[in-house]
């Protein structure tokens, strides 16, 4: 245990080291950093490939279920999306220096904002090796350092990834220590990781709802975090119904193991015998177990009975929840009520509909007439994403470069002293 905490002190004081040079690195050389680190990446696609092979078969042979092990697993186009995701970040424009909001006071003064980065980062994640890639070049960009600990069940592909990271942080001058991930499996490193104020400054989970409890419990240093992903998609009684079943087909079976894929689909009462039939036939012959309130359950007998706990409940699986609603108002109520407050689409033609449901809605992503798989970083154009939040904090939804700054305020003055 002494081993650890040593190990992690020194983890932290490199990191905060590093973070002072990053806050002072120009774009060119975070841009170049990004780029080399794509390249990286695409030239070591067949070792990173193998060493995940690697941690796939121990997974497997560990009895991990279905939806984490594809979580886990590479292929080539998740190595060439993780390279085209940090090109993508290298493209945007750097936030941190931007200045905004200068107003003259009555006094002479000018006063205004200017965004700068975080500091140090720590990122604790489950299953997803592109995490790596992705929180690199996030944190990168946005002039921060960051800790990464993965998954026990990743550590071979975190590792091959750490070391294309690290290539292209070397060659364009910038410290290697900016971005380190945790070499040890042992879960006393999160511990140490969550607790040390001195040298970290914020804390982002990203995992299942007991990892994201322990750490908003015991973390001494503040959380961007978000809990469970209870997506809803609403069919409204004046939607396109061909858009309808399209929509609630990709936003349940594109991938099933994933955040923003919805859990719970509401249907008005008034075009559920339409729009049912032609939609729960595409998810029975896809294997989707359907659980369905009474109103449900007579218009598609394959259902079983919905209890209340599916409402509250994120599958991550081939299951789907059903209700058949009144209303808008009834629809709007429910998703307030079961939301874990991440991602909600209605499916509608009428815009005075569409703009109640988008201020009334409580969720970090709120959408109309499309699937709620585009709740992503990635597909917001923010390069890639740290992370979702659910909180109210100064970050939420996808967590991209914004979210990983802060702001301070700045004075332009010329000799005004106060009366």
């Amino acid at each position: 245990m002494e081993d650890i905490k040593q190990y992690m002190k020194t983890v932290g004081q490199q990191a905060r080291a590093a973070s002072r040079l990053m806050a002072q690195a120009d774009t060119n050389a975070k841009n170049r950093a990004l780029e080399n680190i794509a390249t990286a990446i695409l030239l070591n696609s067949a070792k990173l490939i193998a060493e995940n092979a690697k941690d796939v078969a121990s997974a497997r042979a560990n009895g991990l279920d279905a939806a984490s092990v594809d979580r886990l697993t590479l292929t080539e186009k998740t190595v060439q999306s993780m390279a085209e995701g940090l090109r993508q970040i290298a493209a945007l424009p750097d936030p941190i220096g931007e200045i905004s909001d200068m107003k003259y006071r009555p006094s002479g003064i000018q006063v205004g904002k200017m965004r700068v980065p975080l500091g140090v980062i720590g990122i604790i994640y489950e299953s997803r090796p592109n995490v790596t890639a992705d929180a690199a070049g996030l944190c990168l960009k946005s002039g921060n350092a960051a800790i990464l600990r993965g998954g026990s069940e990743a550590i071979h592909s975190n590792q091959a990834i750490a070391a294309c990271v690290h290539q292209g942080l070397r060659e364009a001058g910038l410290p290697e220590t900016a971005v380190q991930v945790v070499s040890t499996t042992d879960r006393a490193a999160v511990g140490e990781l969550i607790t040390m104020k001195d040298y970290v400054d914020v804390i982002v989970p990203r995992g299942g709802k007991s990892l994201i409890a322990r750490i908003s419990e015991e973390a001494k240093v503040p959380v961007i975090k978000h809990l469970d992903g209870i997506c809803h998609v609403y069919i409204d009684d004046e939607a396109d119904l061909a858009k309808a079943i399209r929509i609630a087909d990709n936003a349940k079976t594109h991938r099933y193991g994933v955040c923003n894929a919805m859990e719970t689909l509401l249907v008005n009462a008034s075009v559920a015998a339409k729009v049912l039939p032609d939609l729960c036939r595409i998810y029975l012959d896809k294997g989707v177990e359907l659980r369905g309130d009474e109103a449900a359950r007579k218009i598609i007998a394959q259902m079983k009975m919905a209890t209340e706990e599916d409402w509250r409940t994120e599958y991550l699986a081939p299951i789907l929840s059903v209700r058949v609603v009144a209303n808008l108002d009834e629809a709007i109520d429910h998703i307030n009520t079961y939301s874990s407050q991440h991602t909600d689409s209605i499916v509608t033609e009428n815009y005075t509909k569409a703009m109640r449901f988008l201020r009334e809605v409580d969720s970090s992503s709120v959408m109309v007439n499309a699937s709620t798989r585009f709740a992503d970083g990635f597909e917001y154009g923010l390069g890639a994403e740290i992370g979702i939040s659910t909180d109210k904090i100064h970050a939420r939804g996808p967590v991209g470069l914004e979210g990983l700054t802060s702001q301070k305020y700045i004075v332009l003055g010329n000799g005004q002293i106060r009366i």
